[in-house]
């Protein structure tokens, strides 16, 4: 038996930028929160669930002009296609919003007005690249060029894809217009900046103390750190964004990734408003036991250690810092980076369409890089469906429930005559929940998938070993039978934040359609009562045929 102090959760994912259609590797982060989030409320924890919708930003202009339509109109569309993403996906937050609503753009702009009171915003003339033909400076992602560090030849001006490093436009070697591809000019402009380097001592202190931290993501902050912080420009030279509040800021905008991370926050602030508790702000950010969970790529990692802590500290309104940021590798499509237009990769919108929704669920979670790369193949893929699901968790908990349902007239029996198998299984299966939880608590969910297999693969060998079927009239069945249906009950509940609706679906032939939204995972061995009476039994996965593999 599982005890534990309960408390209060945000659970955050990495806001999709929705330039485009999200594919597998970048579409994990919204699920693991989807999953994460449920764990907890199945142990019993208070969780508030946010991400949306990422809009701003020069990709998304670059994209508009590729396609004659305004950043609007395509973060409008991308922004439905993500709802329906999210519907199709039972991927549940409580408040999935986008950057472009009125609390969000209100909330960032009274943060940064009230970092330029407290002395961290200032202003700064600089040199930027300006193109003389598309006649507009040029930020990041208008601009590409040789990386300066690492001389990666296809680098954005905010960062190199192969080495990491967060850049601006002016540095890099070659630039040219992503737009035109004439070569830009240096030319003076006034941007207000973020006094970053003030937070150095502070960060470092946070980074060193948070325990919590996993391995890549203090490394690399540290690494970051040594190196020296930097000013950070908040403001841009386009359009397209939310309105800088400084004066004299007119023409230009926040930087996408200085309002992002801040969506956090107003996110909250918008799930307040729309279930009407004022107070629900306060309680999650300001409370000190507040523990904050990032689930994000690992090149967003400098963005959720250093830029926003420092920023959450230079607000001087006491909100938490992030307690955990679980940052993945990268996935691999059969040894490829995904490209769209070269054909590699899988696109969630197209997933829907090869397989049930939920068995993508199981498989990105069980395929989770969170220790290097992983290499999605159609071959795994397949395996973890029709072996691992069907086989072995669908097998067993069939068998257990059609053994009751036939040998027992659907009524689960009373125990009698326990012998030493009835109890090493038993143990073995709480053993297993146990470790399930702990791995869960630990943001091993990959891990946590596996346990989940292994828990069917022990039910099933405990099966084979008693052989209920060759004698069942004899007094040990009745202890079989309601062993078997109890490991049933907590498979299923280990199941549902993964499949929530396989989950459901096994709970409600046990009768139990409600449990999950009744905390008691782990409390005791007895999940059905005897006497209950199960509904009739059917196979609850299929095997899938994938003629590409």
């Amino acid at each position: 038996m599982i005890s534990r102090k309960l408390g209060k959760w945000i659970i955050c994912s990495a806001w999709p930028y929705i330039n485009a259609i999200p594919h597998l590797g970048t579409f994990i982060h919204l699920l693991t929160a989807d999953v994460y989030s449920r764990f907890l409320k199945l142990m019993g924890e208070e969780v508030i669930s946010v991400s949306g919708s990422d809009e701003h930003g020069t990709p998304i202009e670059v994209e508009a002009i590729k396609q004659n339509i305004s950043p609007r109109e395509l973060t409008d569309r991308n922004h439905e296609i993500m709802l329906e993403l999210l519907d199709t996906y039972d991927i549940e937050l409580s408040n999935y919003t986008r950057t472009e609503s009125r609390i969000h753009i209100e909330f960032v702009q009274e943060f940064y007005k009230k970092l330029e009171e407290n002395g961290f915003i200032y202003t700064k003339k600089s040199v930027q690249l300006y193109c003389n033909f598309c006649k507009r400076f040029l930020p990041d992602r208008f601009v590409e060029g040789i990386c300066p560090y690492c001389g990666y030849q296809n680098a954005r001006g905010d960062q190199c894809d192969k080495c990491g490093r967060l850049l601006e436009p002016i540095m890099l070697k070659n630039p040219y217009c992503v737009i035109c591809k004439n070569r830009p000019v240096k030319k003076e402009t006034t941007h207000w900046y973020f006094d970053l380097p003030a937070f150095r001592d502070a960060i470092r202190e946070y980074i060193e103390n948070n325990k919590q931290l996993p391995e890549n993501a203090r490394n690399f902050s540290l690494q970051w750190l040594k190196e020296g912080l930097k000013e950070r420009a908040v403001t841009r030279d386009n359009k397209w964004g939310i309105p800088a509040p400084f004066k004299g800021a007119e023409n230009k905008t926040i930087y996408v990734w200085m309002e992002a991370v801040l969506g956090y926050l107003s996110a909250v602030k918008e799930l307040s408003i729309k279930v009407g508790d004022e107070t629900l702000f306060d309680r999650f950010w300001k409370d000190p036991k507040t523990k904050t969970v990032f689930f994000i790529g690992k090149d967003n990692i400098p963005f959720h250690t250093i830029v926003f802590p420092a920023l959450l500290l230079a607000s001087g309104d006491n909100y938490v810092l992030p307690w955990q940021v679980s940052s993945t590798e990268f996935i691999l499509f059969e040894g490829m980076k995904f490209s769209k237009s070269r054909g590699i990769g899988v696109w969630m919108d197209e997933a829907k369409n090869v397989a049930d929704p939920e068995y993508w669920r199981f498989v990105l979670m069980s395929i989770r890089p969170e220790v290097k790369d992983s290499n999605f193949t159609w071959k795994e893929f397949k395996q973890i469906i029709n072996n691992d699901l069907n086989d072995v968790l669908g097998n067993f908990i069939h068998r257990s429930l059609s053994f009751t349902y036939k040998y027992m007239k659907g009524v689960v029996p009373k125990v009698d005559n326990i012998d030493s198998d009835d109890n090493i299984f038993t143990k073995t299966i709480m053993n297993l929940c146990e470790k399930y939880v702990n791995r869960m608590y630990n943001f091993k969910i990959k891990e946590a998938t596996r346990l989940v297999v292994e828990t069917a693969r022990k039910g099933n060998e405990y099966l084979s070993k008693k052989r209920p079927w060759e004698a069942p009239s004899s007094k040990n069945v009745n202890a079989v039978i309601y062993n078997t249906i109890q490991a049933s009950a907590h498979l299923a509940l280990m199941l549902y934040p993964f499949m929530p609706k396989a989950s459901i679906t096994i709970l409600n032939i046990l009768n139990l359609r409600d449990l999950y939204q009744k905390p008691r995972f782990m409390r005791e061995w007895e999940i059905v009562k005897p006497g209950t009476r199960i509904r009739k039994p059917f196979p609850v996965f299929h095997k899938i045929n994938l003629q590409r593999t």
